[in-house]
């Protein structure tokens, strides 16, 4: 009996499969999905193997054109060297000679300690929980939103953060002013998972393979999601409704409304929390090395850029205070 010939994947899927293969983040892989469809597009839907530098330089050339900011210039830059070397396995000479653009070095937006305050007393509920428990401790708010409880340490006040940014598993600081707080939530969902196990396993989705791997594990209370989402998803490959973690845009949006709201006038967003967790640890003489490490900063430069938010001109009087 002859076997049918299996259908060639399209581009998009190829890209798909080997971000994965490549054990690329997902965010990573819907970037380069973006761009590259972008550049089939652009040039009328023609395969990027029929294409040459010149297709390739008019392509860039255009958002440069658009006046996109320089890091999404080479986002997309690095979508095409992506497609050509990894997905098509063409390494042309001239990918190299594509043009970079040079990121411009912006001082992080930092909050004060009294501005801090402000804000986080002007949030609601869990979301003001949530964004304590981010300035106390560095995470981002993806990785926030996607503590489980078994993440949360209490006898050594620390949290694990895993496959953060990079894949990279690190630990943080767990406050031991949101420990009540923290526990109660615990202890909140903790009871909501007892209820739904009758009803709908109590099911939680599991990284990577281990639902396969471990079946029952996804059931149990040490998977759930510290701040968990209010509806179920599902999931078709295992045949089950999923409970998953909270938006973290909402927490975005209700955190600029309460910035909007307590007369802080400063562009600042969830991610300045983080910003300001630095800067204070530094601030207050943590070591720099210290510091790398509760962020997970793979590059020491990185970190090294709350170092100059106020070091400049601290200590140094202006020439008019002096006259006066």
């Amino acid at each position: 009996m002859s076997s049918i010939p299996s259908r060639p994947l399209r581009l998009l899927d190829q890209v798909s499969l080997c971000c994965r293969r490549h054990h690329y983040s997902k965010r990573t892989e819907e970037a380069y999905s973006y761009w590259i469809r972008r550049y089939v597009l652009f040039h009328g839907r023609r395969h990027p193997r029929d294409l040459g530098e010149g297709d390739a330089r008019g392509f860039l050339d255009a958002l440069v054109n658009s006046k996109v900011a320089a890091t999404t210039h080479s986002q997309a830059l690095c979508a095409m060297v992506f497609l050509y070397r990894k997905v098509l396995e063409q390494p042309l000479e001239w990918l190299d000679a594509l043009t970079r653009p040079k990121r411009p070095r912006t001082l992080p937006v930092v909050l004060g300690v009294a501005e801090v305050q402000r804000v986080l007393a002007a949030m609601p509920g869990t979301s003001a929980l949530m964004a304590r428990l981010i300035d106390g401790s560095g995470l981002r708010i993806q990785e926030c939103a996607q503590l489980r409880l078994q993440d949360l340490l209490w006898d050594r006040a620390t949290i694990v953060v895993r496959a953060g940014k990079g894949h990279k598993d690190r630990v943080t600081l767990l406050p031991r002013s949101l420990e009540r707080s923290l526990r109660v939530q615990a202890w909140l969902v903790a009871t909501q998972h007892r209820a739904r196990l009758p009803l709908d396993g109590g099911w939680a989705p599991m990284p990577d393979r281990l639902a396969h791997k471990y079946p029952g594990a996804a059931k149990s209370q040490a998977w759930q999601f510290l701040f968990p989402s209010a509806i179920n998803q599902w999931n078709s490959e295992l045949a089950r409704w999923e409970r998953w973690y909270c938006s973290p845009s909402r927490l975005q949006r209700e955190f600029r409304q309460a910035v909007a709201g307590c007369g802080v006038e400063q562009n600042a967003s969830m991610h300045t929390l983080r910003h300001s967790f630095a800067t204070h640890l530094l601030r207050a003489g943590t070591d720099i090395r210290t510091v790398q490490e509760l962020l997970g900063h793979s590059k020491l430069d990185t970190t090294m850029l709350y170092t100059h938010v106020d070091d400049v001109i601290d200590g140094i009087a202006s020439p008019l205070d002096r006259l006066s």
